[in-house]
């Protein structure tokens, strides 16, 4: 009896999690009904109009003012409104993302997707050797690993699952069939990437999430917390590491785009900097934010303000 009341109070836990998930679920079912331009443009229009009046419009106020005291509020608030349809547009193209990957290698220009860094995309594959590619939240990220899968480059990708663990099986079933090898992030993350890269294979990482025992660097010149994790790894294996994004462009299209191998600081005794590599990823993640700023997401908790709020 005890237990079956345990599971009971478990279940009803859960219940607006489930119940959530399932509004998630159907939305974006709805949504496959439609052509994906105007359903993902609907999307974008639908969260300009819903973010504002939730909790988290504040934190995004608040993040966006901190980042760019130079700013009106007004450029402020239409940086908040295109962040919340970014959000929206994510959302709807996880829907239509087999749809809107449309790249050819061997007809570039021709879709969707424009890729910019082909020769390295080829060079990683044709010359196998360990390496990591780092990115970060901005476009529809998610294309990146896609990008890679395209060019019969494969990647073991670090992903953070959702909150919601209805939706987070969903995500991870989603991403397993288009990205390759996916490794959740937990305790024992770190030895699955490293393995990855004992193998010689390469890894993918996002390096702009919250991480509360992380190196102290700054971001937007405020104090955060950074992941060591991918300093550590470079350390490890002294391996090559590329900066890679996405960009949105007018009409529901994307550039992608893989940069060339960064040289990652070295203390006096030559040995990779841990912290100095850490605020380098901050610096790069910084300038692609700075050059597109609604592409961001800026209702994420970056600074560890939410509780001053």
């Amino acid at each position: 009896m005890k237990l079956f009341i345990t599971r009971l109070v478990l279940k009803s836990r859960r219940f607006p999690q489930w119940a959530v998930a399932q509004l998630a679920f159907g939305f974006l079912t709805l949504l496959k009904i439609f052509p994906a331009d105007p359903a993902i443009n609907f999307a974008d229009r639908l969260m300009r109009y819903v973010g504002p009046k939730t909790k988290r419009h504040t934190l995004m106020r608040t993040n966006l003012r901190n980042a760019f005291p130079e700013k009106s509020e007004a450029e402020i608030e239409a940086i908040a409104l295109g962040s919340w349809g970014h959000m929206g547009r994510l959302a709807a193209e996880y829907v239509f993302l087999d749809r809107l990957f449309d790249f050819d290698p061997d007809k570039p220009g021709e879709g969707r997707i424009e890729v910019s860094g082909i020769p390295l995309f080829l060079d990683l594959r044709d010359n196998p050797r360990p390496f990591i590619v780092f990115s970060a939240h901005t476009g529809n990220f998610e294309l990146l690993p896609v990008a890679g899968a395209a060019f019969g480059l494969y990647v073991t990708v670090l992903f953070r699952p959702p909150n919601n663990p209805y939706i987070g099986e969903k995500v991870f079933e989603f991403r397993a069939k288009r990205m390759g090898k996916l490794v959740p992030s937990h305790a024992g993350s770190s030895f699955a990437l490293a393995r990855q890269l004992e193998a010689g294979g390469g890894v993918g990482v996002l390096v702009d999430q919250k991480f509360k025992k992380g190196v102290s660097t700054k971001f937007f010149g405020r104090d955060v917390k950074t992941n060591p994790l991918l300093a550590k790894l470079a350390r490890q294996f002294d391996c090559d590491v590329y900066p890679a994004r996405c960009i949105r462009l007018p009409g529901n299209r994307f550039r992608l785009e893989i940069e060339p191998r960064v040289d990652l600081p070295r203390n006096a005794a030559g040995q990779l900097d841990v912290t100095a590599t850490a605020q380098l990823l901050n610096n790069k993640v910084e300038a692609w934010v700075r050059e597109y700023p609604e592409q961001w997401l800026w209702y994420h908790d970056r600074w560890s303000i939410k509780r001053e709020l």
